[in-house]
């Protein structure tokens, strides 16, 4: 079997000059890229297992990860700009050997041993000798870190075989190789970016990485995407409803991509006559996507979203009550989730939310999603939502627990509640109810705090003072008396 080196292996071997890596000053062929991994790999101790990658998006950070997985170490990934506190967490559950990492980063990681991937490659142009590749496809390939029903962060683990499961998957439906080019948008700690750079690469497709000026907004994105010829984007569906309100978009493109969170039909109704427009779905859990749905020749359901659709290929996916029983086509229940993408499950001490990948008579594993939908009558499945607290914040999960853990802990904070509720586009966004343990209480102060461990999207976006918390006859909070901070849509 295959592991996501071999893979990459395989395209240096077909198209050693075909470009890999396009950045606004530079772009690399598959060949520089291999030798810049071997060059990287040669600084490794003999063994590895877990290494932290926090970095810049750019060619040496792919190389890295490369290397990573070379080694037959897993990659842990978190982007710079993350809390302090929420790296050391994520790296300590990882055990990390060290981290990847730039000078300008350092002061973050001063508890974990570094390395400087610049120092690694600097003033070589040729690797001095190169290491063998451990080609195991059931060692773990990365660690991504999602938000916990427990109060923190929980990692999950996703094997090579995983991903060379879904690099299939993808090329099955919508069929890179050379000629096309991914824009890397994702950041890195969200399973958009395995997409993006996994299913170019391993396909013979060069991935478009573009510097945060060509970030600022769409147009200077869409200029990026004119200039380097990107043909496919993968992103949350705000982005492609902010390319929806462009008159025109890169005459390049052909396939638009969105994930993370619902798709509705007003955000890509004016994108589905220039490209092919696909609506996705897959938590972290089953490795990136566990379906398709082509918007292009599909229908919006009543409440105005996209269906998620059919398995891809190598998964399968069922819709089961609580009991475990497959239910009638139309009715409720949850969404669980077979096949070669499901993972190991949540690393460290997180037997509680493990017991979601349930153990199949022959083996393999199932994973209960913990969303609720139902089959439509031709056979493509209709997501409705979450069954518990989590929600989805700029298309990233965020657990409702974790932030009230998070807020308990503030210094002027006697209790609190968060609440999410949705604005009149039907994007979720969070309330918190606070009982100050004095008149001292600042907002700024409170998420001055909450920043230490949380990233901004999970922070809430309004606060309001109470007496107290009201309390229903099972002495529970009593959500329906508090009050409702409304929120006007933007898009």
């Amino acid at each position: 079997m295959d592991t996501i080196y071999s893979l990459f292996q395989k395209v240096v071997k077909e198209h050693e000059n075909a470009p890999a890596i396009i950045e606004n000053d530079r772009a690399m062929t598959f060949g520089e890229l291999s030798n810049m991994v071997d060059m990287i790999t040669c600084s490794f101790p003999q063994e590895v297992h877990s290494i932290g990658i926090v970095m810049r998006h750019r060619t040496e950070m792919i190389a890295s990860i490369l290397a990573v997985l070379k080694c037959g170490g897993r990659y842990v990934p978190a982007e710079p700009d993350f809390p302090t506190g929420r790296i050391h967490d994520m790296m300590t559950e990882a055990q990390v050997d060290f981290v990847l990492t730039e000078h300008a980063f350092a002061p973050k990681l001063s508890s974990f041993p570094i390395r400087y991937t610049d120092c690694e490659i600097c003033g070589v142009e040729t690797p001095s000798w190169k290491r063998n590749a451990i080609e195991d496809p059931e060692r773990p390939a990365y660690v991504l870190y999602t938000s916990g029903t427990t109060g923190r962060p929980k990692g999950v683990c996703v094997t090579n075989r995983n991903v060379c499961h879904y690099v299939r998957a993808f090329a099955n439906e919508f069929h890179p190789g050379p000629g096309d080019v991914m824009l890397q948008y994702s950041v890195c700690s969200f399973d958009i970016f395995v997409e993006e750079v996994f299913t170019s690469l391993l396909n013979g497709a060069a991935l478009a990485i573009p510097a945060d000026e060509d970030k600022a907004d769409i147009h200077a994105l869409m200029a990026f995407v004119e200039r380097h010829h990107v043909t496919m984007i993968s992103g949350f569906p705000y982005l492609l409803a902010e390319m929806n309100h462009l008159s025109v978009i890169p005459s390049s493109l052909r396939l638009l991509i969105s994930g993370g969170d619902v798709l509705r039909g007003v955000y890509v109704d004016h994108l589905l006559n220039k490209a092919e427009v696909y609506n996705t779905y897959g938590p972290s859990e089953t490795t990136v996507c566990a379906s398709y749905y082509r918007c292009n020749s599909g229908t919006v359901l009543e409440d105005g979203t996209y269906p998620i659709g059919h398995p891809v290929l190598g998964a399968q996916i069922r819709i089961l009550d609580q009991s475990g029983n497959e239910v009638a086509k139309g009715q409720t229940g949850e969404i669980c989730i077979y096949g070669g993408g499901v993972s190991l499950g949540y690393i460290g001490d997180h037997a509680e939310e493990n017991r979601a990948f349930e153990r199949q008579p022959d083996g393999s594993s199932m994973y209960r999603s913990g969303d609720l939908g139902y089959i439509l009558p031709d056979g493509n499945i209709a997501f409705l939502h979450r069954k518990d607290d989590q929600i989805m914040i700029y298309g990233k999960r965020v657990e409702l627990a974790e932030v009230e853990s998070r807020l308990y802990r503030c210094k002027d904070v006697q209790q609190a509640i968060v609440r999410a509720f949705t604005d009149e586009d039907g994007l979720s966004y969070m309330t918190a109810y606070v009982v100050p343990s004095d008149n001292k209480l600042k907002v700024s102060e409170v998420k001055k705090e909450l920043s230490e461990n949380l990233t901004s999207f999970m922070i809430p976006e309004f606060f309001v003072k109470m007496k107290q918390i009201p309390l229903n006859v099972n002495g529970k909070p009593d959500v329906s008396k508090l009050p409702v901070v409304m929120k006007a849509g933007a898009l």
